[in-house]
C-alpha cells in the first residue's frame, strides 16, 4: 500500500538484523565447542528445535531452555556461562544509530517488533539506549505469539496507538513483511542502513 508521506504516525522496527547484528557462529562456537560439535551444526540443531518457538514465546523460561540445551547436548557450562554465550550472538555495534531513533521519535511513534527470548530482551534493555526511544515494544516472549503470526502484528498496531493506513513496518525477513503487508501496514524490507533512510527520504519521513 503506498502512503502519503503525510499520513505516516508511528514507524514498526525488528530487532535483529534491523538495528542488532546478529552474529549465531560466535555465540555457537562458544556453545558447540562445550561438547564439541561444529558451530554450524549446534546452529542447525537448536534452529530446528520446536522448544525454540516455546522459549521465544515465553512458554519455557531461561533456565528450562538452559537445561533443556544442556541435557541435549551435554553442555558443562554454568547457566551464567551459556547466557553470556547466548548474548555473544548480538553486536555491540548498531546496525541503524541512536540518533536515527532519537530524531525520529521527535516525529513519530516507534514501536519494536521482534521474535526473540527473555535472555536476548534483558540484554538488549540493559546494553543498550535505542530502546528508550520507542513507545511501544512488542517482544514474542512476552506477547506469547510469534511474527508471521497475524495476532502479533495486531498486537504491535495497539501498541502504535495510531490508524492502521499510517503505519510503516521495517523487517529483513521477506515472510514478515509479507505478513506485515496482509495486516495492513506500509511495509520495508530492510536491506541495510543506506537503503533505509533513501527510502525514508523518499517518504517524506523526518529523523531530525
Amino acid at each position: 500500500m503506498e502512503l502519503s508521506p503525510r499520513t505516516i504516525q508511528a514507524l514498526i522496527f525488528d530487532v535483529g538484523r534491523v538495528i542488532v547484528g546478529v552474529n549465531v557462529s560466535r555465540a555457537m562456537t562458544t556453545l558447540g565447542a562445550d561438547p564439541g560439535i561444529p558451530a554450524e551444526q549446534a546452529w542447525a540443531a537448536i534452529e530446528a528445535d520446536p522448544r525454540l518457538r516455546e522459549f521465544q514465546e515465553g512458554r519455557l523460561t531461561p533456565q528450562e531452555w538452559y537445561g533443556h540445551l544442556a541435557q541435549r547436548f551435554g553442555l558443562r557450562l554454568s547457566f551464567e556461562q551459556f547466557c553470556q554465550a547466548w548474548n555473544s550472538a548480538l553486536d555491540p555495534q548498531l546496525i541503524l544509530s541512536e540518533e536515527l531513533f532519537a530524531g525520529l521519535a521527535k516525529h513519530y511513534r516507534l514501536v519494536l517488533l521482534s521474535n526473540t527470548d527473555p535472555i536476548h530482551v534483558t540484554y538488549i534493555e540493559t546494553n543498550f539506549e535505542f530502546p528508550r526511544y520507542f513507545h511501544g515494544r512488542v517482544y514474542s516472549c512476552e506477547a506469547g505469539v510469534s511474527k508471521p503470526d497475524p495476532a502479533i502484528y495486531q498486537q504491535a498496531l495497539r501498541e502504535a496507538a495510531v490508524p492502521l493506513e499510517a503505519i510503516l513496518y521495517v523487517d529483513d525477513t521477506p515472510a514478515c513483511v509479507e505478513a506485515g503487508r496482509r495486516a495492513g501496514f506500509d511495509t520495508l524490507l530492510f536491506r541495510g542502513a543506506a537503503g533505509l533512510l533513501a527510502e525514508l527520504g523518499q517518504r517524506g519521513i523526518r529523523w531530525q
